[in-house]
């Protein structure tokens, strides 16, 4: 979709409050054109004719002409803005929704910074065309074009000298405008690449500190920085060169009509106050032109913003169009011979499983081998390249993805909480907060004492991504959240990887208890957490090559025995080895 029309698509329901604008605006701007003309009438009829009666007029005409057109610009201004903030407002509501529902490989293959600089960066860029330069560029359209049709009026002749030099004007405006529009890319890109830069760096403060690297990210962000501001003056430079160039051709033409006129005048064929109008006009055309050009740089920018937000718009989400929805499951999981792709890279290999209701499997094989990749099938993150997965007999692709999703819990490796109470992240997703069954979900997650010992419970806020708790203690919120919906499914993603032997404790009895009665998939390295499971499946390269219970594969001597033997061999306590 094109710029103008990806606009006129979101100021459809604005369109009365953009006519009220577009009316006070041609009143507004019919009154600028006024005053030049007065000066014919000053000199004409007061000063050579010198007649008291009309210069009394005329000065009661400039206070009501200035008065109306104070007004007229003010309501002007009120409602293109009311309009203008509704429908950037509109844009980055859709922009947000449509990010919040991309398919999740191309948001993880893209920065955030870059996503994020499209909802801000961009977003406000358009919101500035659209409110304020919008409005500029349309008040000194018409105001040009008024006064244009005043000098027609006065003198025609006249005019014509003027005419000569507007298609060089034109042809000026087409070059700088392609030129700036290629600027105004330029500037956005790096400007996204700096809001990308800081928060990869904020969102690692940790590594960075960790590794004493500082200094490096300071030089990446400078890098970013110098990127923008050569962007910057580029633009700054043919907007300038462009106002420069127009004005001397503008000058040039007023000194040729005045040495005309000038003649003309000496020879009666144009009046004293005609000749001062007609050069007050071009005088006064000047600053309506060199607002145009600021505003056609201006607008080339905010078309290159509304070209990325469109590139956003155009990417594919989510496809829930053919689901059902409210079907309820119990819990039988089958992947019948399934393959998964990422780009041209195969990931796993003709997988096939076998879970029944309430029964628990595990996956463990070397980092890399395509573990999460299983567990996000699932609950479709990523959709297979070949085979099915069924659910109670039924292919998933049949199940809405929101009622999918909410029958299935996920206890990721990395706990991620929002800015919050300690309810309001138990209860995330469930709209309206339940106490009872937060209190009910903190008490399977074995949470709960720990809660009620802080100050203010439940109503406890927990820091950006929940740093003001320890990494046990966020886990088992992360459970808590998972149970309280009752999910038939369960999918601990290496739940414990990340935790300490005795924060692990804590975790694996709250895991337990969370397992009881649903169907578990686990994803893990620690004996803990797998040697009881129905069956274990070990993957290799994308590939099943052993499977069976803790002693049967043990017994295979295959790479199951393996790594559990090199982590004895390591020291490593046996009931917590890593696999």
């Amino acid at each position: 979709m094109k710029p103008a029309a990806f606009l006129y698509s979101y100021a459809k329901p604005y369109r009365l409050k953009i006519l009220l604008a577009t009316i006070f605006m041609l009143v507004s701007s019919g009154l600028n054109v006024l005053p030049p003309y007065l000066f014919k009438s000053v000199v004409d009829d007061v000063l050579i004719s010198r007649n008291t009666l009309m210069l009394n007029i005329i000065c009661v005409l400039v206070i009501v002409i200035f008065g109306i057109k104070a007004v007229t610009m003010y309501l002007q201004r009120y409602y293109m803005n009311e309009a203008g903030q509704g429908v950037v407002m509109d844009i980055r509501n859709a922009l947000y929704d449509h990010m919040m529902r991309m398919k999740l490989g191309t948001i993880y293959a893209s920065r955030t910074g870059d996503l994020m600089s499209r909802i801000t960066g961009d977003a406000s860029t358009l919101q500035n065309i659209v409110t304020s330069t919008f409005i500029d560029l349309m008040f000194n359209l018409v105001t040009f074009t008024g006064m244009f049709a005043f000098i027609i009026y006065i003198n025609w002749k006249l005019t014509c000298l003027i005419v000569i030099v507007l298609p060089f004007v034109g042809l000026l405006l087409s070059f700088a405008g392609k030129k700036l529009r290629i600027a105004g890319h330029n500037v956005q890109e790096h400007l996204a690449d700096i809001t990308a830069t800081a928060q990869e760096a904020f969102s690692a403060v940790r590594v960075v500190r960790s590794f004493a690297n500082e200094d490096e990210e300071l030089e990446r962000f400078r890098i970013a920085g110098k990127g923008n501001y050569d962007a910057l003056l580029k633009a700054v430079s043919v907007q300038g060169i462009l106002a420069g160039v127009i004005e001397v051709f503008l000058i040039f033409a007023l000194a040729v009509v005045f040495w005309v006129g000038g003649r003309s005048v000496i020879y009666g064929d144009l009046t004293p106050g005609e000749l001062i109008s007609f050069t007050g006009y071009i005088a006064f055309m000047v600053q309506p032109i060199r607002s145009v050009m600021n505003s056609m740089s201006y607008i080339q920018t905010g078309i290159a913003s509304t070209e990325r937000i469109c590139a956003i718009l155009n990417i594919p989400v989510e496809d829930d169009t053919h689901g059902h929805e409210h079907i309820a499951i119990k819990g039988n999981i089958s992947f019948r011979d399934v393959s998964f792709s990422y780009d041209t890279q195969e990931i796993l290999h003709g997988i096939n499983i076998d879970v029944e209701a309430g029964g628990k499997i595990a996956i463990v094989g070397p980092t890399g081998s395509g573990k999460s990749t299983i567990a996000d099938l699932i609950p479709r993150f990523y959709e297979p390249s070949s085979g099915k997965i069924l659910i109670d007999g039924t292919d998933i692709s049949e199940f809405g993805l929101k009622d999918l999703r909410r029958q299935i819990g996920i206890v990721p490796q990395e706990c991620i909480l929002m800015r919050g109470t300690i309810a309001f992240n138990i209860a995330y997703g469930m709209g309206e907060i339940d106490m009872a069954r937060v209190r009910e979900a903190a008490e399977i997650a074995d949470i709960s004492a720990f809660i009620e010992s802080l100050p203010e419970g439940y109503d406890t806020l927990v820091g950006e991504r929940g740093v003001t708790l320890s990494g046990g203690q966020r886990q088992r919120i992360a459970i808590a959240r998972a149970v309280i919906r009752d999910p038939r499914i369960l999918i601990l993603d290496e739940a414990t990887s990340s935790l300490d032997t005795a924060s692990e404790l804590a975790v694996q009895k709250a895991l337990n208890q969370a397992m009881k009665g649903r169907t578990s998939i686990i994803i893990a390295h620690r004996l803990s957490t797998i040697r009881n499971a129905d069956r274990i499946y070990v993957l290799r390269d994308g590939r099943f090559i052993e499977a069976g219970t803790h002693d049967e594969l043990i017994a295979m001597g295959g790479l199951y025995a393996e790594l559990y033997g090199t982590k004895l061999a390591y020291g490593t306590k046996l009931a917590y080895g890593n696999l």
